[in-house]
């Protein structure tokens, strides 16, 4: 039982860092999406987000922001890929609290 307690216990560890790790990242990389708007068939790009109940849009100018698409997408990424790592967290807390004397 011991072994199998050390195993959760490092699991737990690894998941709590990844979370720490992902958050970081997060916090370094653009919020929002990037919307492309058409004005007397020309076409500007805007960074749109959300900020309480307003939406906010940030002109960004005529050309697509190829650096700030990408950063924008792996945004998305690392969100569903915390999303797996709390609900990880969850079941591990959930078998921590199955010990058995």
């Amino acid at each position: 039982m011991r072994v199998l307690q050390g195993i959760l216990n490092e699991s737990k560890e690894y998941y709590i860092q990844l979370e720490k790790d992902i958050l970081n990242r997060l916090s370094r990389l653009p919020r929002g999406s990037i919307k492309k708007r058409v004005i007397q068939g020309k076409e500007y790009f805007y960074l749109q987000k959300r900020n309480k109940q307003k939406v906010e849009q940030k002109y960004l100018g005529k050309e697509f922001p190829e650096k700030l698409a990408k950063e924008v997408k792996e945004r998305v990424l690392l969100q569903k890929e915390l999303k797996k790592v709390r609900e990880s967290l969850k079941v591990l807390k959930r078998a921590e609290g199955k010990k058995r004397a």
